[in-house]
């Protein structure tokens, strides 16, 4: 079964911390360096005030920021900085591509975005689990986790408690 095979995974993956509400993968390369960090769920970590690095470039913090914020019994999205009224919003299930599809009916927003804990699984998308809000110039789009999901992420709660947690005393160094 296919839950049971992501379970396995996870228990044999090397865990180096554990966040709360963050669940980030780095994958090595073909040559076996870390690549980058891909987030699926939480917000990165802000950039430096001023820091720029090797960038020259900084986006406006005008522009929607796009983000996955789960609950216990529901998958959920927050897309930020759109300031049109609810009624302009058309949020549905795209069958073919298994995604969902955000736009707006002024043309100024479209999006579409994949549910990774579906398709790790192998569930079919209802449109019926689908629904949204709207309040502070942001969009909180939200999927209702299916039973198979919520099955498979006690389990993965129980494997989680074997970790030691990132924010622990435990390993607060002692002053002299």
């Amino acid at each position: 079964m296919v839950v049971t095979g992501w379970l396995e995974s996870l228990r044999a993956a090397e865990k180096t911390a554990l966040l709360q509400d963050v669940r980030k993968w780095r994958v090595k390369s073909a040559l076996g360096a870390l690549g980058q960090w891909q987030i699926e769920v939480g917000e990165p970590a802000p950039h430096g005030a001023g820091n720029l690095g090797c960038e020259l470039i900084k986006e406006s913090n005008a522009n929607p920021i796009f983000m996955r914020k789960d609950t216990k019994m529901c998958f959920q999205w927050r897309i930020r900085n759109l300031p049109y009224p609810k009624d302009v919003y058309n949020v549905c299930v795209d069958q073919q591509e298994r995604c969902v599809v955000v736009r707006t009916t002024n043309k100024k927003y479209y999006k579409k975005f994949s549910i990774t804990d579906l398709e790790r699984y192998q569930l079919p998308l209802d449109d019926s689990l689908l629904s949204f809000a709207y309040a502070n110039c942001t969009l909180i789009i939200s999927y209702q986790k299916p039973k198979e999901v919520l099955v498979a992420e006690s389990e993965l709660q129980k494997e989680l408690k074997k970790v030691k947690m990132a924010h622990s005393s435990d390993g607060d160094c002692k002053t002299q």
